[in-house]
C-alpha cells in the first residue's frame, strides 16, 4: 500500500454498500489548512473578526507568497535547489506550523477559493476545476475558461478576506496581468487593489513599492511559474528545478526589498506528483464505468461522475462496485454522501451539494483518469497531476520569516 494510503477515516458507508469507507483524514479546516493563512494574517494585523489560528505573529505589514503547485515533499526533496528557503526552514519559525493542508480537491479552483474566502469547499461552492452546474445541467469550468451564463459573485456569495480586511489595511493583490478581473478573481479573490506585473523581478520591485505605503498592509503575491512547468514537464524534471530556484530567488528579493520587519509568509496551493504516460487512461472506453452516467467532471486524479438518476442507490452502488473491480486499491470510489459525512469538503451548504459528484474517484497512486469524450487530446499529455488525497497532493509548506530589507525613509 502506497504511503500516502495508511491513516484512514472511516465513515458511514452508503446505503446498500457494506464496504466501508477509508480514506486519508480529510483536510485540517478551521486548525491548519489553506483556509486559515489569510484570515490569521489579517488577524495578525488586529482586523477585527479574524482569528490567528496559525499563531502568526503580531505584524504592521503581512506579505502572503503564494507558489502555485509547491507541495511539501517536493520542497524537501529539491532544498539543494532552496538556499534561501532552506535557511528560512533551519531557522525555525516558533510556534507557527511548517505545513498545512490544503483542500479536497486539492485544485488550484478550490483551494485559491478556501485560501480567499477562509471556507472549505463546501461552503464556497468552487468543488473542483470543472463541476456540475445543476441550474444548466452542464459541466462549467471554475478557472480560466469560465461559463458566461455563471455569475462569479452568485456562484461563489462570500465575502473575500480581502473585502473584509479592505477597511482596516490596505489590501493589495500582485499577479499577472491577465488575473487581474478573471472570473475566478472575482469569485474568490476579490477586493483591495490588484497590481500586475509579468516577470517575476518586476513583481517583486512592485511589491515592493506596494507596501512601502504608511500603515498596516496585507499583500498576496502570486507565483504560477512552478505549477506550469510541472504540468507540462513533471514536477521531477530540471525545468521544474530551474522555477524552484527561481522562487528561491524570487522570495530572497522580497525578504531584501520588502519594509524592514514585514512578515513574508510563503505556502502553495497544492502539491503534485508525476504520472507515468502508461498509467494515463481513458475510462470512458469501458462501459461499465460510464454505466448509469450523465456527466462526468473533475480532474484526472479526482473525478466527479453524475449520475441519470441521482436518486437511483442500485446505479450509484454497480457504478462504484465497477470501478473498484477495475483499479482495486489503486483508487478510493465513494458517494457525495460518504464524503460529506466524511468532512472532506468541510461543511457542505444546500447550494454547493448537487454540484458534487455522485461518485468520487480519487487516485491512489500514479494514475490519472480522463473521460477522451470531452477533453482534448493534449490533456492526457499533461505530466504533473494532482487533486487528489495523497501527500504529496494535500500537504503544503507554511514558511514564515521577517523581511530585513529597508527601514523606511532610508
Amino acid at each position: 500500500m502506497p504511503e500516502q494510503a495508511k491513516a484512514t477515516l472511516s465513515a458511514v458507508p452508503s446505503e446498500g454498500n457494506t464496504r466501508p469507507l477509508n480514506v486519508p483524514p480529510a483536510p485540517a479546516f478551521g486548525r491548519r489548512s489553506v483556509a486559515e493563512v489569510l484570515t490569521s494574517a489579517a488577524a495578525s494585523l488586529g482586523v477585527d473578526g479574524f482569528a490567528n489560528t496559525l499563531g502568526l505573529p503580531p505584524a504592521s505589514r503581512v506579505c502572503v507568497v503564494l507558489a502555485d503547485g509547491l507541495g511539501r515533499n517536493l520542497l524537501k526533496q529539491k532544498s539543494a535547489h532552496t538556499p534561501f528557503l532552506r535557511s528560512v526552514m533551519q531557522a525555525g519559525q516558533g510556534e507557527v506550523p511548517v505545513w498545512l493542508d490544503s483542500t479536497f480537491p486539492s485544485t488550484t479552483a478550490a483551494a485559491l477559493a478556501s485560501f480567499g474566502t477562509g471556507l472549505p469547499p463546501g461552503q464556497h461552492g468552487m468543488v473542483g476545476y470543472d463541476v456540475l452546474d445543476p441550474a444548466q445541467d452542464k459541466v462549467v469550468n471554475m478557472l480560466g475558461n469560465w461559463d458566461a451564463n455563471v455569475d462569479p459573485f452568485a456562484w461563489q456569495p462570500h465575502p473575500t478576506v480581502f473585502e473584509r480586511a479592505a477597511g482596516s489595511v490596505t489590501v493589495t493583490t500582485v499577479s499577472l496581468p491577465q488575473f487581474g478581473d478573471s472570473p475566478m478573481t472575482r469569485a474568490a479573490l476579490r477586493g483591495g487593489n490588484f497590481v500586475s506585473a509579468v516577470t517575476a523581478h518586476a513583481r517583486t520591485a512592485a511589491a515592493a513599492e506596494a507596501m512601502a505605503v504608511a500603515g498596516p498592509a496585507l499583500m498576496y503575491f502570486y507565483v504560477n511559474e512552478l505549477d506550469k512547468a510541472g504540468h507540462r514537464f513533471g514536477c521531477q524534471s530540471e525545468q521544474w528545478e530551474h522555477q524552484l530556484e527561481e522562487l528561491d530567488a524570487t522570495v530572497k528579493r522580497l525578504h531584501s526589498s520588502l519594509p524592514a520587519g514585514t512578515t513574508v509568509l510563503l505556502t502553495a496551493d497544492h502539491g503534485m506528483l508525476d504520472v507515468p504516460e502508461q498509467q494515463r487512461i481513458d475510462y470512458a472506453a469501458d462501459p461499465s464505468l460510464i454505466e448509469g452516467v450523465r456527466h462526468t467532471a473533475g480532474e484526472p486524479r479526482m473525478v466527479h461522475l453524475y449520475l441519470d438518476d441521482p436518486a437511483d442507490a442500485g446505479a450509484r452502488e454497480r457504478l462504484l462496485a465497477a470501478w473498484r473491480t477495475r483499479f482495486g486499491d489503486r483508487i478510493w470510489a465513494f458517494s457525495r454522501e460518504d464524503a460529506i459525512a466524511a468532512g472532506l469538503l468541510g461543511p457542505v451548504s444546500p447550494a454547493v451539494g448537487p454540484r458534487i459528484g455522485d461518485v468520487m474517484i480519487a487516485a491512489r497512486d500514479a494514475l490519472a483518469l480522463y473521460d477522451t469524450r470531452r477533453v482534448r487530446p493534449a490533456a492526457m499529455e499533461v505530466v504533473g497531476q494532482h487533486g487528489s488525497l495523497t501527500k504529496a497532493e494535500r500537504e503544503v509548506p507554511l514558511l514564515c520569516f521577517a523581511a530585513e530589507g529597508k527601514a523606511r525613509g532610508r
